[in-house]
């Protein structure tokens, strides 16, 4: 039985990938600080789905702690490591930018550092399409340049694709890192504008909409995100003795390095998404227009080609389909009627 540690377990992406990986047979080691950023009742909800399992095993702590972290890698004899737990969020990094610096920064070099010591064979670890920041051209490629975020959260995103480089040229540890788009689905983050519209639309109340409405997102259901995280768990990238070096790809390297985009590649705009949580909500949301927030981008569309050529991965779940699966579990876990 092959031993996996994700970390964030107890979050969106993290518990359904750990679900997924348990019914496939994996054992499955799951940390998380369980923080207080959103509802931590959601999060144990989450770990008790996965607590049913007996090849589960969790570890409450905090990336930034490096010692608890060398007690999980000690104890556990992992090969495997997926990288999910970071304080998300564009917003709250203009409040408490520290959070992004303990967790983003000092806790990712702490799983480098754990993945370095223990011989690990593959990483793959969250990146973030906010990367992409004040670029335009689209789709956005992975090879092109992102020198220029437009807020902390994404600033930390890129620096951990920079430090997880320096451990593959350094030590040979394969790494690979996943710009994701924007992800949704049941159980989900209620910092996020789904969930948050799906909430003020029950109550009656004004839901803001920024930039006057006029967004695109490359929204992303779950699932499709959690099988293209699976098809990558045995595909660690290898060294390319013949990488142009006068040419070079931001997303490969002559070192054991990979990055990629994992989206929909089918931005939607706000206004459809808004409408597509009315339809089946069944009530019409009582909208404020407002300018661009800062720290935001107008659209993310991801290209991903390389992910489809490596894994064929190709999301299959529509905006209708995803919103729907959506609002059921809303209705049924909060006891709406």
């Amino acid at each position: 039985m092959r031993k996996i540690l994700i970390t964030g377990a107890a979050g969106f992406i993290g518990m359904h990938l750990s679900e997924k990986l348990l019914v496939q047979g994996y054992q499955i080691i799951g940390l998380d600080n369980l923080n207080d950023y959103y509802d931590v009742q959601l999060k144990k909800a989450r770990l008790g789905i996965l607590n049913e399992y007996d090849q589960f095993t969790f570890y409450e702590a905090d990336l930034a702690d490096r010692e608890a972290v060398e007690v999980c890698f000690d104890k556990e004899g992992i090969g495997v490591v997926i990288n999910l737990a970071a304080q998300a969020g564009v917003r709250y990094s203009l409040e408490n930018p520290q959070a992004y610096v303990d967790s983003n920064l000092v806790g990712f070099v702490n799983i480098l550092e754990a993945c370095r010591h223990h011989k690990v064979k593959h990483l793959i670890y969250a990146s973030s399409s906010s990367v992409y920041g004040a670029n335009v051209k689209m789709p956005f490629s992975t090879d092109d340049e992102v020198n220029h975020p437009v807020s902390l959260y994404a600033a930390t995103k890129k620096s951990n694709e920079l430090m997880a480089h320096t451990y593959s040229h350094l030590y040979d540890l394969p790494t690979t890192g996943l710009r994701f788009f924007t992800v949704y689905g049941p159980m989900g983050r209620p910092d996020m504008a789904y969930f948050s519209f799906t909430k003020k639309i029950l109550a009656g109340e004004t839901i803001q909409v920024f930039n006057n409405g006029e967004m695109m997102r490359d929204f992303t259901y779950i699932d499709d995100i959690v099988d293209g995280i699976v098809g990558l768990i045995d595909q660690p990238p290898k060294a390319n003795p013949d990488y142009d070096r006068e040419h070079p790809t931001p997303s490969a390297s002559h070192a054991p390095y990979k990055v990629y985009n994992i989206g929909n590649n089918q931005p939607v705009k706000l206004m459809d998404f808004i409408q597509t949580i009315e339809k089946h909500l069944g009530i019409e949301a009582k909208k404020e227009f407002l300018p661009m927030q800062p720290g935001d981008v107008k659209a993310t569309y991801a290209d991903i080609d390389d992910l489809t050529e490596a894994t064929g991965f190709k999301p299959t779940t529509s905006i209708d389909e995803g919103i729907k699966k959506f609002v059921d579990w809303y209705m049924e876990y909060y006891h709406k009627d």
